[in-house]
């Protein structure tokens, strides 16, 4: 929403800007969606690692948690 009032504001000030930002934005997200993707997949192997390195010390906690 304050995304939508801001490009009011840029649109009252400097109309051909904010229609140029308007037809920018979504070629932008394209060109930013493989780095998205790349970072999902960095989080999830990172988190696999981080789970196996864990492991062992979460195992032994259990065993005394009974």
């Amino acid at each position: 929403m304050i995304a939508f009032f801001l490009w009011c504001i840029l649109f009252v000030i400097c109309w051909p800007l904010a229609l140029a930002a308007l037809v920018a934005y979504p070629i932008v997200w394209l060109l930013l969606l493989p780095f998205r993707i790349v970072g999902i997949a960095v989080n999830g192997a990172l988190s696999l690692v981080w789970a196996v390195v864990t492991l062992p010390a979460r195992l032994l906690t259990a065993l005394f948690r009974i």
